[in-house]
């Protein structure tokens, strides 16, 4: 018999419509077989954790948002599955490939100073242990005046207040898990060079924005226009971007982290199919050209009271 949280629509969600930050880290591991229950144990300790180093800065808003992989939901939790949780899809393109990688559990910490955010992912991954492989971690800024390293304003689109709640948060439409979101991620590497030898005017018809004051342009085969999906009412979709640069200099490492928050993952595989496979007017974004995708996964994200009060794990529930 499943136990554990019954989320209504009063569910109190994870703090994923919080605002922008100047710093984040993104933490992707995969749970080791006999790691489920240390990992059950970090994500029911979550919330106290993030109390404890960010109690004595609270103007710094330090936040965690813990998302679970397909692989893993079985494994963790006796519980329904999310309706919409899946292993990310892969896409073959005609020039380029969205690949899909591994993850079960990603960690989504953010804040104002950036030492909030080392600390409190350096004691997940010491609680976690020898339970887990860390397959990936990116340290994120805000650059400039909330640029990307292609040097244009990102996240201009999403969506606030109540909008964002409609877009980002799951309801009636699946009791079982309100409150809750999903939640895709790509690390995109850039090659700079190519894209600065580039002229300005080529970048805007490609973003679909001007550069310096960030005005929208008419050009639907663009970065833009791509990203733009319509409902069967013909209203735009809007998605939760929390996108952040990252690299380093010495190695020559240049990208964007996307992150890309919403209530079904359909919108967002949406977009990433018009990118990457094309459509009637486009064969690809051509910001592929210049930036490619090196990692890809998809992940739920429960609400808070579901992580504050877990289902049974598997186990548990077989020998009950």
């Amino acid at each position: 018999m499943t136990t554990g949280p019954q989320p209504g629509p009063g569910a109190e969600p994870q703090p994923v419509l919080g605002p922008l930050t100047t710093a984040a880290i993104f933490l992707v591991v995969t749970v080791r077989p006999g790691g489920e229950e240390r990992a059950r144990e970090v994500l029911g300790d979550l919330s106290a954790l993030r109390r404890s180093f960010g109690f004595g800065a609270p103007e710094a808003a330090l936040s965690c948002v813990a998302g679970i992989g397909s692989a893993a939901w079985g494994r963790l939790f006796d519980h329904p599955r999310p309706a919409g949780l899946h292993p990310f899809q892969p896409l073959d393109g005609p020039r380029h490939s969205a690949v899909a990688t591994p993850g079960d559990l990603l960690f989504h910490i953010r804040a104002t100073r950036f030492d909030l955010c080392f600390g409190l992912a350096a004691e997940i991954v010491h609680r976690l242990r020898d339970a887990v492989t860390v397959e990936d971690e990116v340290q994120g800024f805000k650059y400039l005046d909330a640029r990307d390293l292609l040097g244009f304003v990102d996240g201009t689109e999403n969506p606030v207040g109540a909008a964002a709640r409609r877009a980002v948060l799951i309801g009636p439409e699946d009791p079982a898990h309100a409150g809750g979101t999903y939640v895709i991620v790509q690390k995109y590497l850039h090659d700079l060079d190519a894209w600065n030898a580039l002229p300005v005017e080529t970048q805007e018809r490609i973003i679909g924005r001007t550069k310096l004051t960030n005005i929208e342009l008419d050009e639907p085969t663009s970065h833009k226009g791509l990203n733009t999906v319509t409902g069967p009412d013909g209203e735009e979709l809007k998605i939760l971007r929390d996108n952040m640069p990252f690299g380093s200099p010495g190695r020559g490492e240049f990208g964007t982290y996307f992150i890309g928050y919403a209530g079904t993952p359909d919108v967002i595989e949406r977009m990433l199919r018009n990118m990457f496979l094309g459509t009637g007017d486009a064969t690809h974004d051509r910001i592929l050209d210049f930036s490619t995708a090196v990692t890809g996964t998809l992940f739920f994200v429960p609400s808070g009271d579901f992580l504050d009060d877990l289902p049974a794990a598997p186990e548990a529930t077989e020998k009950g």
